[in-house]
C-alpha cells in the first residue's frame, strides 16, 4: 500500500457538490492499494500514518505525529498511486489491486483508523471526488509498506 500524505491546515472532499469528509489541522492521505496488499499492509500503513513525525515541536523541528499535534486524518482512496509510470507517456495500472480488493482494504484501513483517538474523515471509494486542501509547509511525503 502507498499513501501520499500532506500536512494540511484544512482539507475536504466533495462528491456531487456535497462535502463527504473534512478535517481541520492534520493529514490528508491519498491511499493506493496494489496487488498483493493485505490487512497486514494496511495495519503497517496506519501505524505510519498515526506516528509519522511531520508536525513541528516548540523548536520548529518535525518531531510530533498527528496525534501529538491534535490533528485529524482524511483518508481518500486513489488508485492512480499504484500506476507504473516508468515506461512511455501513459500510466499503466497493472499493479493496482482489482477494484473489489482495493475497496475492501481501503474500508479495512478506515475501520482500523476509527479505533484511534483522532478525528477520521474519508472520501468515497470509486467516486469522482474533488479534493481541496491547504498544504501546510508545504509538507508532502510518500509512505509505502
Amino acid at each position: 500500500m502507498k499513501a501520499l500524505i500532506q500536512r494540511v491546515s484544512r482539507a475536504s472532499v466533495e462528491v456531487e457538490a456535497q462535502t463527504v469528509g473534512a478535517i481541520e489541522h492534520g493529514l490528508l492521505a491519498l491511499v493506493g492499494v496494489e496487488k498483493g496488499d493485505s490487512e497486514a499492509h494496511a495495519d503497517k500503513l496506519l501505524q505510519k500514518l498515526l506516528h509519522y513525525r511531520v508536525f513541528s515541536d516548540a523548536e520548529g523541528k518535525m518531531n510530533l505525529n498527528v496525534q501529538q499535534a491534535g490533528g485529524g486524518l482524511l483518508l481518500v482512496s486513489q488508485f492512480t498511486l499504484a500506476a507504473d509510470t516508468q515506461k512511455g507517456l501513459r500510466p499503466s495500472f497493472s499493479s493496482a489491486a482489482p477494484p473489489a480488493e482495493g475497496e475492501r482494504l481501503f474500508h479495512y484501513l478506515v475501520k482500523q483508523a476509527r479505533q484511534s483517538d483522532i478525528p477520521i474523515a474519508t472520501g468515497e471509494f470509486g467516486a469522482n471526488m474533488q479534493v481541496s486542501l491547504i498544504n501546510d509547509g508545504p509538507v508532502t511525503f510518500l509512505l509505502e509498506t
